[in-house]
């Protein structure tokens, strides 16, 4: 502001001088990286709300965009939800599958324990996405299907430990199945909890299928079920 002299008496008004404007730099992202913004944003609300409390408007409010860049990556809430949970799928299934390193079976029930384990506290918007099933999605892209791919790996780990035994091979995908369910139920359960602490809860998880495998009846029957 500077001040100008006006009329006889000296009487002074000011004039009014624009300051300069410090002018922000806006980084803007590229379309990559608008891509992978939008979906951890996703990501979290989808985790948070589950797939139908979910909205675009939201979505786009988070990442401080309009309704249309959301469109415009993904062609719709479907379409980004069926990418968060396919990298999610993924992200899981290539923890396990690189964990599975070990020889012995017992060691191997303790990897595939404990990566799922850690994947749930690591990344718990994620193990959140995958076990709230939607509807939109087929059987391949979900919880279920990860699990289903994971008790396969299991099924020719038990196939040679049967065969080694005497016991019969084509069993072991239903043991597969139930030792891959025991683990991804109590995963489930201690993503509420958190406690024990997880190399407890995974100790205690291979106790339990460990001893039990190691002594299997070759012809299990129920005793509630008698013989008639």
């Amino acid at each position: 502001m500077t001040d100008t002299p006006v009329g006889a008496g000296g009487a002074r008004r000011r004039r009014a001088v624009p300051a300069t404007a410090a002018k922000t730099s806006r980084v803007r992202m590229s379309a990559a990286q608008r891509r992978e913004q939008l979906i951890s944003i996703a990501r979290q609300i989808f985790a948070e709300r589950g797939f139908d409390a979910t909205s675009i408007e939201e979505v786009a409010s988070r990442a401080r965009v309009s309704k249309p860049v959301v469109y415009e990556h993904f062609g719709g809430k479907e379409g980004l939800y069926a990418v968060v949970v396919d990298r999610e799928v993924r992200s899981l299934l290539d923890r396990i599958t690189t964990a599975l390193t070990a020889g012995h079976p017992r060691e191997l029930l303790e990897q595939a324990a404990l990566t799922l384990l850690t994947y749930i506290e690591e990344e718990t918007s994620g193990f959140r996405v995958l076990v709230r099933e939607s509807p939109l999605m087929s059987a391949t892209g979900n919880f279920s299907s990860v699990m289903n791919d994971v008790a396969h790996q299991v099924e020719h780990i038990l196939g040679a430990e049967f065969s080694s035994r005497g016991y019969d091979p084509k069993l072991a995908e239903l043991y597969a199945q139930a030792l891959v369910g025991m683990v991804a139920l109590t995963g489930r359960w201690w993503l509420e909890v958190r406690k024990p602490r997880k190399e407890t809860v995974a100790a205690h998880l291979v106790n339990l299928a460990w001893n039990g495998l190691s002594h299997l009846e070759a012809k299990p029957g129920l005793i509630t079920v008698r013989k008639g």
